[in-house]
C-alpha cells in the first residue's frame, strides 16, 4: 500500500542524526524544559523572523494558550472557519467561549473574510484563520477587518509551517501563530508537539506562564495553568529536521506540480494558489463529484487517500447547540462532500505520483 506519508523513509534519511540528538537528551538526562526546547524555540523565532515562540505540548494547546493569554473566556464568541480540523473550534469551546463561523472561498478552503464581517457582534474578540493543507489564508482582508473591530487574530499554522503571505512567514501576522508539530505535519516530531510565535516578548511570558501550571518560580503559582510543555526528546528530534525544512517544502511543492502535470481527469478540481501565498502542500487536495469512486479506485489498486474534512464542523453533533443547519455554509459543505487527499509526503516518488494520477485518470 503506497500510504498518505511515510514516516518510516524520512526517518531513514536521517537516521544518524536523530539517533544522536535522542542518545544526547538520554546521556543528559534532562527531560523536561530543557537545552533543546529552549535552542528550539529560538531557532524558530529566527526562522520565523518572530519576536518569540513558546514550546508547548500539542498544537491544540497551542491555540487553547493562545486564546486565554489574549483574554478570552466565558460569552465571547470567536470566529472561525467550519472547514478545519476540530481543534480549532474546540479549544474556543472548552473556555466557555462560542464558536462563530464563516463560510471558507472554496477555491483555497480558507475563511472567506467577506463572511467574517457579517459574523461580528458587539462579543466578538477574536479571529481564528485556518492556513490549510498549507496555503496561507488572505491576511489582508482578515487584519483590515480585526484592525477596524478592535480583534485578536490567533493564526492556525498547524498545517503550514514554512509557508508564506507576501514574502513573510504565516505565523507573524496575527498576535499569535500557532503550530503543530504532530507526526504527519511538515515540520513533525515523533509524538506531540507544539509552539506558540507571538509578535512581543510580554504575550510569549504569557504563554510560558500558562504552560507551566501559571509558575515562572517553582512551587510559586501566578494563575491557573496547564501541564503543557514540549518533550525535550521531541525538541531534540525538531531541531534535526528543522534545519532540513525548506528542503522538504520544495520537495512537496515539486510533488505538486508532478499531480498537476499528470492529473487529467476533467471531472477533478486542482487546488489553487494564490499571487500573496507560497504553498507548502501538507495535503494535496482534491474536489471531484466522483470522489468516493476515486477513493475505491485508488484503495483497489493499493494507494491510500483521505478526506479532510467528511463533516464540517458546523454540522458537527458536539457542536447541535449552536443550532447550525444545512446550507448554512454551502461552500464548506461542498469542499466536506468533494475533497479527497491523496499521498503527499517528500520522499514520494514520481514513478509513485504517475500510478496515483494514472489511477485517477481512468476514474469516469
Amino acid at each position: 500500500m503506497l500510504p498518505m506519508v511515510d514516516l518510516q523513509r524520512q526517518y531513514h534519511d536521517i537516521k544518524a542524526e536523530v539517533d544522536e540528538a535522542i542518545r544526547q537528551v538520554l546521556k543528559e538526562a534532562r527531560f523536561i524544559l530543557g537545552p533543546n526546547v529552549a535552542k528550539l524555540e529560538e531557532e524558530v523565532t529566527a526562522y520565523l523572523g518572530a519576536s518569540s515562540a513558546v514550546g508547548v505540548a500539542s498544537g491544540t494547546d497551542a491555540l487553547l494558550l493562545a486564546l486565554r493569554a489574549c483574554g478570552v473566556g466565558e460569552g465571547d464568541e470567536v470566529i472561525t472557519t467550519p472547514f478545519t480540523f476540530i481543534a480549532t473550534a474546540e479549544v474556543i469551546a472548552l473556555l466557555g467561549a462560542v464558536p462563530v463561523f464563516a463560510d471558507i472561498a472554496p477555491d483555497t478552503f480558507n475563511i472567506d473574510p467577506d463572511g467574517i464581517e457579517k459574523k461580528i457582534t458587539s462579543r466578538t474578540k477574536a479571529i481564528i484563520p485556518v492556513h490549510l493543507f498549507g496555503l496561507p489564508a488572505d491576511m489582508d482582508g482578515i487584519l483590515d477587518i480585526a484592525g477596524r473591530h478592535d480583534l485578536v487574530v490567533i493564526e492556525d499554522c498547524a498545517q503550514a509551517f514554512g509557508a508564506e503571505y507576501k514574502g513573510k512567514k504565516v505565523g507573524n501576522f496575527g498576535n499569535y501563530g500557532c503550530f503543530s508539530f504532530f507526526p504527519s505535519k511538515n515540520l513533525a516530531c515523533y509524538g506531540d508537539g507544539g509552539m506558540v510565535a507571538t509578535g512581543s516578548e510580554d504575550e510569549a511570558r504569557r504563554i510560558r506562564l500558562l504552560r507551566n501550571h501559571g509558575s515562572k518560580e517553582k512551587y510559586h503559582h501566578e494563575k491557573l495553568g496547564y501541564n503543557s510543555r514540549l518533550d525535550e526528546i521531541q525538541a531534540a528530534v525538531l531541531r534535526v529536521k528543522l534545519k532540513r525544512i525548506d528542503g522538504f517544502n520544495a520537495a512537496r511543492k515539486k510533488n505538486a506540480d508532478l499531480y498537476r502535470k499528470y492529473i487529467r481527469n476533467a471531472d477533478v478540481a486542482l487546488p489553487q494558489e494564490t499571487a500573496a501565498g507560497r504553498h507548502v502542500y501538507h495535503q494535496f487536495t482534491v474536489l471531484s463529484k466522483k470522489r468516493d469512486r476515486i477513493a475505491a479506485a485508488l484503495n483497489e489498486s493499493g494507494i491510500a487517500s483521505a478526506v479532510y474534512y467528511p463533516v464540517p464542523l458546523h454540522l458537527q453533533e458536539v457542536f447541535a447547540h449552536l443550532g447550525y443547519r444545512l446550507g448554512d455554509f454551502p461552500d464548506s459543505e461542498r469542499c466536506a462532500a468533494e475533497a479527497i487527499s491523496l499521498p503527499m509526503f517528500p520522499e514520494l516518488t514520481e514513478e509513485e505520483i504517475r500510478r496515483v494520477c494514472d489511477v485517477i485518470n481512468h476514474v469516469s
